[in-house]
Formats: structure tokens, sequence, C-alpha cells
């Protein structure tokens, strides 16, 4: 009776492949609209379209890559299956935010220590104009 079920899917209509199209269309509208025509702030436009893109990437799991199904081959059921992608999503959840806590860091990092030596070198050139205490006492100590 399985394979009935299987034989019909792949004879018929591919109605569930052209909802997961249609949706992941709206869904990227969506998100041009809420990027282009809106007055919301950056954060709160990036929030939404990370949960468009979230959404977006579920919709695509369950509608083209047959989550949801059982596989008789490798006796992999639904749950083992959604439970690789959960585990595969942190894996990359944290390679993403590690990375961008890293570089950020780095750069806090590497800014700071530019920013030291411009501002000593801004002092120095002004204490070089002439008439300030630090430069008569060098010239008074030569004496």
């Amino acid at each position: 009776m399985a394979n009935k079920t299987a034989a019909n899917e792949h004879h018929g209509f591919p109605w569930k492949h052209l909802i997961g199209f249609v949706l992941s269309i709206v869904l990227t509208l969506f998100a041009l609209w809420i990027a282009l025509g809106t007055d919301l702030s950056l954060t709160w436009i990036l929030i939404i379209i990370f949960g468009f893109a979230f959404l977006q990437a579920a919709l695509q799991l369950l509608m083209f890559m047959h989550v949801t199904e059982n596989s008789t081959k490798s006796n992999l059921t639904s749950r083992v299956q959604i439970g690789n992608i959960l585990f595969a999503a942190f894996v990359a959840i944290v390679i993403v935010i590690g990375s961008v806590w890293v570089m950020a860091a780095g750069h806090a990092k590497h800014d700071k220590h530019n920013h030291a030596p411009k501002t000593e070198n801004h002092e120095n050139h002004g204490s070089h104009g002439g008439g300030s205490e630090h430069d008569s006492g060098e010239h008074g100590s030569h004496e």
C-alpha cells in the first residue's frame, strides 16, 4: 500500500511543490516590502527579515526536502530527521554568532589600539606649536 501512495505522488500534479514555491515567493516579497516600504527602525527590519528567513527555511525543508517523510532504506523516522536538522541548525547558529562575536571583539580591539596613537600624536603636535609649559620646561633644563 505504501508503494501505491508513492507511485501516485510521482504521477500526479506536484501541488505540494507549487504551494511551497508560491509561499516562498510571498515570504520573499513580504521581506522586500518590509525592507524598502516601511519606516521601521533598522533593528526591527532585521528582526522581521530574519523571522521570514527562518519561516522560509522551515517551509522549504517541509515542502521540498521531505523532512516529515519516513525513509524505508535507512529506517530513519521523521523525528530522527528533525533532530538531525535541529542539531545542524544549532551548529550553524553557534558558528555564525561565534564568528560575529570574534570579529566584533577583534574590530573593537583594533579600533581602540588605532585611536590611542592618534590622540597622543595630536597632543604632541599641539605642544610643538610653541609657548606651552612643557616646552619651556624642557628648554629650561638644558641651560
